[in-house]
């Protein structure tokens, strides 16, 4: 009789060891499957909140241009959002992402998304939906393409601007984005940029900066003297609104750039990111504001606003490493650096209606370039040559777009155009009717 029992607890423990196993591999699946749906959900959700920055940008345009260019910079702020999505698929992706060989990637039509492996039940460590990674990436073409339109406002042609922005979104973008996160040779020699204060903000800068020069300052911006007259928004509660949608919207921008959720460790990093990345926004307001204090004897909005701005694409570089004290003077620092920049631009006579080339040209170099103090993995070095081989790239590919189409459709509206507003040249309507010329019809 004992043996029995002896045999049956023998057999009770082989059982169970062996379910063991055979539920190893399923729950080890599971757990994969797990990630894949948290990373997934991260790049969706983190891509919607970038999608709404296009919402700021619009907002804060809208507000910080003359009343009567303010539906023309509506509409192209959605253009812009539209273009790039479909210039991004068309080839944009490929050539940022697929087959880089260091310097470009592939020239394929057609990004086509593969989840199959996923729908067969298959899952890779760190894995997540193809189409989630081209949404969370085609968001980020869009915002760079934004960068250009509110500096070049107020005196462009629509469509030569949407040429402009289909060659920038299709072309010029994504080969100098493979250099780097498409595994290229930036990426080879250690340049780091977490989510693009180069890639997307520094980018975006250059291509408005040729743009601005190539373009012109609009009629009467600046007398025969040199002297700066000042051309006011049209609705400065409006451009807050846009500053606050940006705030919200670069939650998604830095923290998705996390690229993962499906772990503990990249749910840390990315509150990290979240955190580092607000602060960041409040050291850009205060060091707006106390240097405007200091150098015009008074608070401007306007700065402050771009203040923010300016901290958030600082901080975008680097925002996982550095400490909250640590993020706020990175973000300070940018701020002072748009406030500076400004009325430098203005006696280089050089028109940016919504200081854009300061906020994300400057600040933008200003964050690449700081990372290594926080992140031992980063060099100067290479995050100088980073800078500089971006910058050299968009400046001669974007003067070669703008000379071309000065020069074949022109760019530049007439000067009866221009003092009449884009709205009623371009559009043939007003933003604010009632306050226009339609408010004089009886």
């Amino acid at each position: 009789m004992r043996n029995k029992p002896l045999g049956f607890g023998l057999g009770a423990a082989a059982v169970v060891a062996l379910g063991a196993l055979a539920a190893q591999p399923a729950h080890a699946a599971v757990e994969l499957e797990t990630q894949y749906v948290f990373n997934t959900f991260s790049f969706l959700l983190n891509g919607a909140l970038v999608m709404w920055m296009a919402a700021g940008f619009a907002m804060l345009e809208s507000g910080l241009v003359r009343t009567k260019n303010t539906a023309t910079i509506c509409l192209k702020n959605i253009a812009i959002y539209a273009f790039a999505g479909i210039m991004y698929y068309v080839i944009g992706y490929n050539l940022m992402y697929t087959d880089v060989s260091g310097y470009i990637g592939s020239f394929d039509l057609f990004w086509a998304p593969d989840d199959t492996a996923a729908l067969a039940g298959k899952f890779e460590e760190g894995g997540y939906s193809a189409s989630s990674d081209w949404f969370f990436q085609m968001v980020f073409v869009a915002t760079a393409a934004s960068i250009v339109s509110g500096t070049v406002a107020e005196r462009i042609k629509l469509w030569p601007f949407m040429i402009f922005v289909v060659i920038l979104t299709a072309i010029i973008y994504p080969i100098q984005g493979s250099w780097s996160w498409g595994g290229g040779w930036l990426d080879g020699i250690g340049f780091t940029d977490y989510a693009g204060s180069t890639i997307v903000h520094s980018a975006g800068g250059w291509a408005a900066l040729t743009g601005a020069i190539i373009l012109g300052a609009r009629k009467g911006k600046y007398n025969s003297k040199g002297q700066v007259m000042p051309m006011p928004g049209s609705n400065l509660p409006l451009a807050t609104l846009g500053t606050f949608i940006l705030w919200l919207g670069w939650f998604g921008f830095n923290g998705g750039s996390v690229l993962s959720l499906g772990t503990a460790a990249s749910a840390i990093e990315m509150a990290n990111v979240f955190a580092n990345t607000n602060v960041a926004a409040a050291g850009g307001v205060v060091g707006a504001m106390i240097l405007t204090q200091i150098m015009y004897k008074k608070v401007d909005l306007s700065m402050a606003l771009n203040g923010a701005i300016a901290g958030l694409v600082a901080i975008t570089a680097g925002p996982a490493t550095p400490s909250l004290g640590a993020a706020i003077l990175i973000g300070a620092v940018g701020g002072i650096i748009a406030v500076v920049l400004v009325p430098l631009l203005d006696k280089l006579k050089i028109d940016d209606v919504v200081g854009a080339i300061s906020v994300h040209l400057g600040a933008g170099i200003w964050g690449t370039l700081i990372v290594p103090a926080t992140n031992a993995d980063a060099s100067f070095m290479s995050q100088l040559i980073g800078v500089v081989s971006v910058g050299i790239f968009v400046v001669i590919t974007s003067t070669i777009v703008w000379l071309a189409l000065k020069y074949t459709v022109g760019i530049r509206m007439s000067e009866e155009d221009e003092m009449a507003g884009s709205d009623q040249a371009e559009l043939g309507m007003e933003a604010y009717p009632e306050f226009g010329r339609g408010s004089q019809i009886t």
